[in-house]
């Protein structure tokens, strides 16, 4: 039975959690594959930190490098995260014709082209399901499921906290902060939780998702961000009343020779798929040509999904060397050259706006006025008698327009004597 030895790189939470499934499946891998995987070495910076597991002392390195550089590592799992040594150790593994797996979804957001590039040439296995969306193999399916598909669009809620948080909001009318709290009491947000609520996790997972679904690279920078902190409990009643609900979605469109790549909160049809998923699952929509649409749900993060992929990803890598062919699934599906990202002014959607008016005859003229001056008509109107600090809430569905116009006439209501707060704007997306 051939042996393949494995040197991982960082015994954090996912480290451990990968230590764990390795020792206790190996003998079913073993009868499964007739392969036997050894942890043969760690590396890790601090060994005085108390462990979930214990590694051996004649396993245990301080310098990765020295991991590196031993001719019997075939596979390296990088787990220490970050864009620093991370992105240094994972291109040295690659030179060394290593495979390697990594869950730093970080380090392939920003620097992409450089990782996969190299991958690509040295025609090394470089795998990263465990960058998106944890146990749900979203990674494998695009790169190989979907390898004979031309990729259409891409709705996901990748991002567990958020979609923690807005489910409290919605199935339990708490506010934004107090469901904030209760996300990091139960440990789905962490005590900074700005990377998340902010949509930057998700911007860097859409960036991979984009980049495999385009077949060449999509930059983070390229990939349009906004976050949640802003949606109130208002925001979910109004939703309600028009039959939608508010998620955080990560979108991948192709527009002619362009695509679009946008995370933002989102209404969708209470009707849909994805509209139905709670807690701090996740759920990624794939439409392609011929397959058309599939649904990938289940567990988007944690110790034990994230390293059910990492050692999902070693498997691959293991099979590939014992039937000696290195690189026979690519990073990407084409070339690394960068994909044309539309600017987020130039998408065109329907909108939900939210104004804050003091309760005047004419106001509602006023704003409307303002949208049709550019070119936004209006699809419906809900205008309700509650005053909320001296001001009334109005809130327009509008027809299909173009963010830039959306955007130059808010900027003008928002001017109004008679407006009293920024007007909430809400993007809405019909055929998820």
């Amino acid at each position: 039975m051939k042996r393949i030895r494995v040197g991982l790189i960082g015994l954090g939470t996912v480290g451990t959690g990968f230590v764990k499934a390795l020792r206790a499946n190996r003998p079913v891998l073993r009868e499964r594959l007739g392969i036997d995987l050894e942890l043969a070495l760690v590396a890790d910076r601090n060994w005085r930190a108390r462990r979930a597991v214990s590694i051996p002392p004649s396993r245990r390195l301080s310098d990765a490098r020295a991991l590196l550089a031993d001719p019997s590592i075939d596979i390296v799992v990088e787990l220490i995260g970050g864009c620093g040594a991370a992105r240094a150790y994972v291109l040295e593994a690659l030179r060394r014709g290593k495979g390697v797996v990594t869950a730093n979804k970080a380090l392939l957001a920003e620097h992409g082209r450089e990782v996969l590039g190299l991958a690509r040439e040295r025609r090394a296995d470089l795998y990263y399901e465990a960058s998106v969306c944890g146990a749900i193999p979203i990674i494998k399916a695009l790169r190989e499921g979907f390898a004979s598909n031309r990729v259409d669009s891409i709705f996901g809620i990748v991002n567990g906290t958020c979609n923690y948080i807005l489910s409290r909001m919605t199935g339990s009318g708490i506010g934004f902060s107090e469901a904030l709290r209760e996300a990091q009491r139960l440990g789905y947000a962490e005590a900074d939780p700005s990377l998340d609520i902010d949509g930057l996790d998700s911007a860097h997972k859409l960036a991979i998702l984009s980049t495999l679904a385009s077949g060449s690279w999509v930059p983070a920078r390229a990939v349009y961000a906004e976050g949640i902190r802003r949606v109130t409990q208002l925001d979910i009643r109004f939703a309600e009343e028009f039959e939608y609900v508010i998620k955080l979605l990560a979108i991948f469109k192709r527009h002619g020779g362009r695509v679009d790549a946008r995370v933002h909160p989102t209404l969708i049809p209470r009707s849909h798929l994805l509209a139905s998923v709670g807690g701090a699952f996740n759920a990624v929509c794939v439409n392609g040509y011929p397959a058309g649409e599939i649904v990938l749900y289940g567990s988007g993060a944690g110790r034990d999904p994230t390293a059910s992929a990492v050692l999902g990803d070693v498997i691959d890598i293991a099979r590939n060397i014992e039937r000696g062919c290195c690189g026979r699934v690519p990073p990407v599906a084409a070339r690394v050259g960068a994909t044309r990202v539309r600017p987020i002014g130039e998408i065109e959607t329907q909108y939900y706006l939210r104004f804050s008016v003091v309760d005047r005859p004419g106001v509602l003229a006023r704003i409307t006025g303002i949208l049709g001056a550019q070119q936004i008509s209006i699809a419906s109107v809900l205008q309700t008698e509650r005053r909320i600090g001296g001001v009334v809430p109005v809130v327009l569905m509008t027809h299909r327009a173009r963010e830039a116009n959306v955007r130059r006439a808010i900027a003008r209501i928002d001017r109004l004597a008679d407006v009293r707060d920024r007007t909430a704007l809400i993007r809405v997306e019909e055929r998820v």
